[in-house]
């Protein structure tokens, strides 16, 4: 089921979110029972945060994670639009294998406001936008850890830097608010994503040759054994990652944050250690994100991966 509204819409409030002022509903729901967080408090999260978080996700296809009645109950793993949403609401037709699905777009604070009012507690986007669905604009690598040791974490993304600051890419970084970190690319969109996660599997071979002990690509989990992930998946087309600053239906609500390299650094660094309020109060490491996307041919070619605008 994809369509289903949070129970109990009354009784009905009005926020101004941006532009437009949005109905919400039932803002006193607890949806993280172990800490009390309410509804209310994740929607004023989202408009507060939405400055931040709408130039980062702006028409990339969103996929909403819902939990109408809390942490404990169903989860709702949506795609399509639901028929109730407000025709104000921006959306994009995309396709799919035999078919097409219609996808939420965030392009402002009050689909923020009246996503969060929908319980959707984590949002995830494309890595590319509806302007050019089919050429990813950012590289994604998900460093998943298959044991708790968040030092190797941190010590591959750091070597992860090195190499694509070697290749003339601009690597951001963020915690997943979970157990890892994505090391993220800007790019400009000139390459399909076949090309593109053939570099990202180039790359990725690459630094698991340098630390085959400690590092795998490795898709089947049972063969990982306590090694670190390095993910690429997220470079296929119509995948999606967690969207920066997006809250995780975890614990305590921590926020996939955008992070400075020196914090990675830092051995006090963790995945899951940014509240909503520590998010909010944080200066913005990933200012000019898009302003250093690089051509991706060069980084092609010279991986030896064939290259086809």
């Amino acid at each position: 089921m994809t369509d289903k509204k949070p129970a109990d819409q009354k009784p009905v409030d009005q926020i101004r979110a941006g532009r437009r002022t949005v109905k919400v509903s039932n803002r006193n729901k607890v949806l993280f029972p172990e800490d009390g967080i309410t509804k209310g408090e994740l929607i004023d999260y989202y408009v507060a945060i939405a400055p931040r978080m709408v130039p980062l996700v702006r028409d990339r296809p969103l996929t909403m994670e819902r939990y109408p009645d809390g942490l404990t109950s169903e989860r709702i793993f949506q795609k399509n639009i639901s028929p109730y949403f407000p025709d104000w609401i921006p959306r994009a037709r995309v396709p799919k294998k035999n078919g097409f699905v219609t996808h939420v777009l965030a392009n402002d604070t009050a689909t923020l406001a009246y996503l969060a009012n929908q319980a959707s507690i984590t949002q995830h986007v494309w890595s590319s936008t509806v302007k050019v669905p089919e050429k990813p604009d950012q590289i994604i690598f998900d460093l998943d850890p298959s044991k708790e040791d968040f030092t190797e974490v941190r010590r591959t993304a750091l070597r992860l830097r090195e190499m694509l600051d070697e290749l003339g890419l601009v690597p951001f970084v963020k915690t997943t608010g979970s157990r890892g970190l994505h090391v993220v690319a800007p790019i400009r969109p000139l390459l399909g994503f076949d090309v593109v996660y053939a570099v990202a599997a180039t790359i990725a071979g690459r630094i698991e040759k340098e630390r085959p002990t400690k590092l795998t690509t490795e898709f089947m989990k049972a063969k990982r054994g306590d090694r670190i992930f390095l993910d690429i998946n997220r470079n296929a087309y119509a995948q999606t990652a967690v969207a920066p600053y997006s809250v995780r239906p975890l614990r305590g609500a921590p926020v996939a944050a955008p992070v400075a390299w020196e914090e990675v650094a830092d051995r006090r660094l963790r995945p899951d250690g940014f509240s909503m309020r520590a998010a909010l109060e944080r200066p913005d490491p990933w200012t000019g994100f898009r302003r250093a996307a690089r051509s991706p041919i060069q980084v092609s070619r010279s991986l030896g991966v064939s290259a086809n605008p």
